[in-house]
């Protein structure tokens, strides 16, 4: 059987651990092409390039996989991939593993989630990992069973167009991690602030603090399954339309 051709990325950059990992354990069940940003693009988000120009580079890092290091954003690299780079349509897209968590609130910002979007957008089966440890020395191979699991069940199973995983997992060893949950986002948010400082020339500076403010305690949550030692599984759409509301706005924006 010919082998799965899948489009690795991240929003860490190419030299990440985390893309090293995921790399690495993609090549076990796929031709792997990777393209991700030649820089470090968290929190991006759903950002593209159209003020400057875009390039990529092939590198020869390591593994049989091919790897392309982009100029531009997260999405910049998917697109970029499907039109310039890849001999065809990749079966799977895959993003991450991100340093640090996209559940809750933070899907909207994560650059490692918008990948996977665009690519949703594109009507691919896509998947976004993330690891619960922001640590450069973080140990991703705890967990590479339950990622190659994940990826090879949604090739066989083919997810609904224009739905993608958001998948996060717990920093915990293997024989510690309770299995799978598929779970809703979260209701949380980070109560942010701006701390004010000023540089060696006296001008006033700010830097973005906060705190992360979980109002969610329903079993059936992502960060409750996190704490509770679960790697959670989100399908996210990219369509935002909140259709519970349209019939009242309906009426409510009625002009006589």
């Amino acid at each position: 059987m010919k082998k799965p051709l899948i489009l690795v990325t991240n929003d860490d950059g190419i030299t990440a651990p985390g893309v090293r990992n995921l790399i690495e354990f993609m090549n076990e069940i796929g031709d792997v092409i990777v393209v991700a940003p030649n820089s470090p693009q968290s929190g991006k988000g759903h950002a593209i390039t159209i003020n400057s120009t875009l390039s990529f580079e092939e590198l020869h890092l390591d593994g049989p996989q091919k790897d392309f290091s982009c100029s531009g954003t997260p999405v910049d690299c998917v697109k970029m991939a499907l039109d310039k780079i890849l001999p065809r349509r990749p079966d799977i897209v895959v993003s991450g593993i991100n340093h640090g968590s996209n559940s809750s609130i933070n899907v909207i910002y994560s650059g490692t989630m918008s990948a996977a979007v665009e690519a949703g957008v594109e009507g691919l089966p896509s998947i976004g990992f993330s690891l619960l440890d922001f640590s450069w020395e973080a140990d991703f191979t705890q967990a590479k069973e339950y990622i190659q699991g994940i990826v090879r069940k949604t090739l066989e199973n083919p997810m609904p167009k224009g739905v993608v995983l958001n998948v996060n997992i717990p920093k915990l060893k293997k024989e510690e991690i309770k299995g799978v949950k598929i779970c809703k986002q979260a209701n949380a948010k980070w109560e942010e602030s701006f701390d004010e400082r000023i540089n060696p020339h006296g001008k006033k500076y700010y830097w973005l603090t906060g705190n992360f403010n979980n109002m969610d305690e329903s079993e059936d949550a992502d960060e409750t399954a996190l704490a509770k030692g679960y790697i959670s599984i989100v399908p996210v759409k990219f369509d935002m339309t909140a259709y519970e509301y349209m019939n009242t706005l309906n009426s409510v924006m009625k002009f006589d």
